[in-house]
C-alpha cells in the first residue's frame, strides 16, 4: 500500500530545503518519489524544482483535469498534477509540496493523507524571508500574520522544528519517510 506525505508550513520554514535534502539522501534507494508542483512563477534561483507556468496555461490544464490537487496562495497558482495517481497505484509513496490552506481538501481526496508541518520560529522566519529577498517588508509581515492564522487548526500533523542546521530537521524527515514506508510493506 502506497502513501501520499503532504508537507506544509509557512513561508520560510524551509519545506523546499528540507524536501531537496530528504529527496537526495533518499536517492531512488526506497519506493519514494518527491512531485514537482506547478506554479504560475518564474524559476528562482535556490528554489523548489518546479515547472513555471503561465496563468493561462495552468487555467488550461486545470479545465483539462490534469490536476490531482490546485489551490492558489500569494497571488499565485499552486498545482501538483494527475501522475502522483499514477504513481501511488503503482505503489510508489509520494512526497508533495502543499499548503496548509488546502489541506481540507487534500484530505477528503486522500483520506489516508500523511501530514508532515515544517515550521520554525517566527524570529528565524523573518530572518529567512528577508534573505531570500522576494518579499517587501510589508509582504513578510502579511505571511507571518497568515501563519499564526493557518496554523491554529494543524494538531492531526507530524511536526518537524526547523531552526537549526538542514541536517537535523533533514533527517527527521527522511526518517518520517522512511519509517513509514518500511510501515507500509
Amino acid at each position: 500500500m502506497s502513501k501520499l506525505f503532504y508537507v506544509i508550513g509557512p513561508s520560510g520554514a524551509g519545506k523546499d530545503t528540507l524536501m531537496n535534502y530528504a529527496r537526495q539522501q533518499i536517492n531512488g534507494s526506497e519506493n519514494v518519489i518527491f512531485a514537482h508542483r506547478y506554479i504560475t512563477r518564474e524559476p528562482f534561483f535556490g528554489s523548489e524544482n518546479h515547472v513555471s507556468l503561465s496563468n493561462e496555461e495552468f487555467e488550461l490544464m486545470k479545465k483539462g483535469g490534469m490536476f490531482a490537487l490546485h489551490w492558489g496562495s500569494h497571488n499565485k497558482c499552486y498545482g501538483i498534477g494527475q501522475e502522483i495517481n499514477s504513481w501511488l497505484n503503482k505503489g510508489f509513496n509520494v512526497v508533495v509540496n502543499g499548503s496548509r490552506e488546502y489541506l481540507p481538501v487534500a484530505q477528503r481526496l486522500y483520506p489516508d493523507l500523511f501530514v508532515i508541518l515544517i515550521t520554525a520560529s517566527a524570529e528565524v522566519l523573518i530572518k529567512r524571508l528577508a534573505g531570500r529577498g522576494r518579499e517587501t517588508d510589508e509582504e513578510i509581515t502579511a505571511r507571518l500574520a497568515r501563519t499564526a492564522e493557518l496554523d491554529v487548526n494543524l494538531e492531526n500533523c507530524t511536526t518537524i522544528q526547523n531552526n537549526g542546521e538542514i541536517e537535523d530537521a533533514g533527517n527527521e524527515l527522511v526518517n518520517l519517510i522512511s519509517v513509514t514506508q518500511k510501515q507500509l510493506v
